[in-house]
């Protein structure tokens, strides 16, 4: 009876093995030194192009810290500027007010003394006014003999009522008595005396002939008047 023939019973398995095992062996060590090849060494010296690469590098980073730094400065800058304009604003603003606040004060002041001087002076000007057409209204020549006494009385108390107006206005205003006032005052009744301060320094025999002097024309003019009622009765 033959034998049928098996091809497996000719092939060496522990040969087959060996063979696998050593070719395995042999493509780990491959693989070992493509890769101990292209790692770097911790222990050798870098190369002038791996220098050259980190020379790039930290001259990249200091770029960018550089421009940092100036963007930092810049904004400092601005609000160093910012604060300094608030302060200039502040600052202005104060001292702004305060000037403004005295100087209305001091116009408002100003103003209403103005007013009140220009009262008085209207005053005294419709005064004098009023005493020179009463004096130019003394017409001599239209007198007669039987009116004389009367027209005389008339006349006297006219002229002394026109020299008391022209005193009074005169102690108002020193313009009045030849007295030029300063530049800086605002007013010519504001560089002299007023008539209230003056009365103030004098005494009372010096009151009592001033008194004496501006009322003597009025006691003569009217005894004058009654001595003429007198006569025609």
């Amino acid at each position: 009876m033959a034998t049928e023939f098996d091809p497996s019973e000719f092939v060496d398995d522990d040969f087959q093995t060996g063979r696998k095992t050593k070719g395995t062996s042999a493509g780990a060590a491959s693989t070992t030194m493509v890769l101990s090849a292209t790692a770097p060494d911790p222990g050798r010296a870098p190369t002038r192009e791996e220098l050259d690469a980190r020379a790039g590098d930290m001259q990249s980073k200091l770029a960018e810290l550089k421009r940092a730094q100036q963007e930092l400065e810049r904004e400092r800058a601005e609000i160093e500027e910012t604060r300094r304009r608030q302060a200039e604003l502040t600052r202005g603003r104060q001292e702004v007010e305060q000037h403004l606040t005295r100087g209305v004060g001091l116009l408002e002041e100003a103003e209403f003394a103005a007013r009140r001087d220009a009262e008085q002076m209207s005053r005294a000007l419709t005064g004098l006014r009023e005493a020179l057409l009463k004096v130019q209204s003394i017409h001599e020549e239209t007198w007669t003999k039987d009116n004389l006494n009367v027209e005389l009385t008339r006349a006297l108390t006219a002229v002394e009522n026109a020299r008391m107006e022209w005193n009074s206005a005169r102690l108002k205003f020193p313009l009045l008595s030849g007295e030029t006032p300063s530049p800086s005052a605002p007013a010519p009744a504001a560089s002299g005396p007023s008539f209230e301060s003056l009365l103030h320094q004098k005494t009372y025999a010096e009151l009592c002939r001033l008194g004496l002097a501006l009322t003597w024309p009025i006691a003569l003019a009217a005894l004058a008047i009654f001595l003429v009622l007198l006569q025609k009765r």
